[in-house]
C-alpha cells in the first residue's frame, strides 16, 4: 500500500508529528460511515468512499485517507476519528 520508506518520511502537515497506518477494522468503519453518507472531512464536506487505507496522526485524532495508492496529505481532507460512528468497537485507536 504505502512504501515503508515513504511512510517513515511522512508527517502530519498540521502538527509535524509522525503518522502510522490505520488497521483494517478502522478503514472498514471509515468506509461504512462514508457509504452511509454520515462521514465528513475537516471542512464539513461529505467523504466519498471508499478509501484504501489511512494514515493516522500520532495523537490518534485525525486520519489522512489513502486513495488510489496516494496518501491525501491535505489538512482539509483529513477525517476526525471522533466523528466515526460506534467508536466502542474493537480496533479503535
Amino acid at each position: 500500500m504505502v512504501d515503508p520508506e515513504l511512510l517513515a518520511s511522512l508527517v502530519c502537515p498540521e502538527t509535524g508529528t509522525r503518522l502510522h497506518l490505520a488497521d483494517r477494522a478502522l478503514v472498514a468503519r471509515v468506509n461504512r460511515d462514508a457509504a452511509a453518507g454520515t462521514l465528513t472531512n475537516r471542512i464539513g464536506q461529505t467523504v466519498e468512499g471508499p478509501i484504501e487505507g489511512g494514515l493516522i496522526r500520532e495523537d490518534g485524532r485525525f486520519l489522512y485517507p489513502i486513495v488510489d495508492g496516494i496518501p491525501i496529505m491535505l489538512i482539509d481532507e483529513s477525517i476526525s476519528l471522533d466523528s466515526l460512528q460506534d467508536t466502542s468497537q474493537p480496533g479503535w485507536r
